[in-house]
């Protein structure tokens, strides 16, 4: 099941470091498979805020993300950014072939017991 890798970044200052960061970053997720599917995006704020941009990253599933995240090519690289740039970055599952809402809905109606 594929996984994410997304990141909201706030607003910062750019700079060489993160100009290197930016550069890097591909080499640090191709053992894992990653690939962007958003990057540095301007979002269209439908409901409440979001300062800053998204990046989300794909990958084939969750441990390939985690073992990316954690792997010491990626952990040299994140100094770089988060010296400069603030953000939140989180890890999630996607959905299974096939997902459907209803379904879900339907299970939690029924423990709710309503």
């Amino acid at each position: 099941m594929t996984a994410y890798a997304i990141g909201h970044i706030r607003p910062g200052t750019m700079n060489e470091e993160i100009l290197r960061y930016i550069e890097e970053i591909q080499a640090t997720m191709d053992p894992f498979e990653g690939r962007f599917l958003v990057h540095g995006a301007q979002v269209e704020v439908m409901e409440g805020t979001f300062p800053g941009t998204l990046v989300v990253i794909g990958f084939p599933d969750i441990e390939r993300a985690r073992a990316w995240y954690a792997s010491p090519a990626y952990q040299a690289l994140v100094p770089l950014r988060t010296r400069h740039i603030p953000g939140e970055i989180i890890l999630v599952d996607g959905v299974p072939p096939g997902y459907d809402a209803r379904k879900t809905a339907a299970g939690l109606r029924e423990a709710a017991g309503l």
